[in-house]
This record gives structure tokens, sequence and C-alpha cells, in this order.
């Protein structure tokens, strides 16, 4: 299986309407919600994307 990434700007996508404010503004008063397939975060996890934040900018900040 071959994957492909693509980068999308948001501010190519147009302007932000009304409406998805307003999805977005209701969502984010929802609580979060584990499961099997989205399961809490570990420490552990939690440290390993940390990790991969820093050395994502840190190749930002080199190539800028």
């Amino acid at each position: 299986m071959v994957f492909e990434y693509k980068t999308i700007r948001l501010e190519d996508l147009g302007p932000i309407t009304d409406e998805e404010i307003r999805q977005i503004e209701e969502a984010s008063n929802r609580p979060v919600i584990y499961d099997e397939d989205s399961p809490r975060p570990t420490p552990e996890m939690a440290e390993a994307f940390r990790a991969a934040a820093r050395e994502r900018n840190r190749r930002r900040n080199r190539s800028a």
C-alpha cells in the first residue's frame, strides 16, 4: 500500500463560513470520548507526540 502526503493550506480553501464557525464552536464544547479506536494517550504516547512535534519544528525552522 502506498500513501501519498499532500499539504493543504487553509487559506487556499477560501473563507470560513458562519456555519463552519458555529460547527467548530459546538464541537469545542463537546467532551473527548475515548474508545478502543481512539484510546486515551499514555504518558509515553504523549511524549512521542511531543518529540515528533519538536523534530517537525526543528526541520521547519532549518528550512525557513
